[in-house]
This record gives C-alpha cells, sequence and structure tokens, in this order.
C-alpha cells in the first residue's frame, strides 16, 4: 500500500517561500510511469492543480504559478518536495501531495494546511 505524508510549516509569512516534502512510503518514486502531483485547495474554493514530477525527473507545473513555483525530489529519501515563492494570503490552502497513474490520482497524502499571515 502507497502512503504519502505531506510535512512542512503551517505559517507563512507573506514574501517568504513555502516549502513542502512529500514522503512517499510503500512504493518507490522513480518507478516508471508514476508522476508525482502537488494539489492545493483554497478555503472554500476547489483542488488546484500546482505541478507535477516525474519518475525521470521531468517536471511541468501550472501556468498560473509556473514562476514561483519549483518542484524537486530526493531520491535517496523518497520525498519530493514543493517551493512556492512570494507568497501572499490568497495561497493560503490545504496541500496535498498526489501520486497519478495512468491519469489518475490513485493516491493521496491527508492534506497540511498552510496559513499565510504576518
Amino acid at each position: 500500500q502507497v502512503h504519502l505524508q505531506e510535512s512542512g510549516p503551517g505559517l507563512v509569512k507573506p514574501s517568504q517561500t513555502l516549502s513542502l516534502i512529500c514522503t512517499v512510503s510503500g512504493g518507490s518514486i522513480t518507478t516508471n510511469s508514476y508522476y508525482w502531483n502537488w494539489i492545493r485547495q483554497p478555503p472554500g474554493k476547489g483542488l488546484e492543480w500546482m505541478g507535477v514530477i516525474s519518475y525521470s525527473g521531468g517536471t511541468s507545473y501550472s501556468p498560473s504559478l509556473k514562476s514561483r513555483t519549483s518542484i524537486s525530489r530526493d531520491t535517496s529519501k523518497n520525498q519530493f518536495t514543493l517551493q512556492l515563492s512570494s507568497v501572499t494570503p490568497e495561497d493560503t490552502a490545504v496541500y496535498y501531495c498526489a501520486r497519478d497513474h495512468a491519469h489518475t490520482m490513485d493516491y493521496w497524502g491527508k492534506g497540511t494546511l498552510v496559513t499565510v499571515s504576518s
């Protein structure tokens, strides 16, 4: 059974960089055909896909967030990370990591609330 767990600070100040880690267990992030995503949900709003890192390390980002987003990985720890720069209160959301296999998000973390506030 694959398990994903988000971790990171729950409070970030405006203009700073939000950094989250997704730790994966029960499967390797380098296994062929799996894609590892970051998705967020602001309070009272729908899910927003932020970006993805593939099993081979390639990345792709939402056009609306591309200038502020970076996704990387540490294969030795089986983790992938999200960095979102220059945050504002509008970046307050529950942040999820999720695995995509054959265009289906089949495993999700429980999510972590990040609040942007001074």
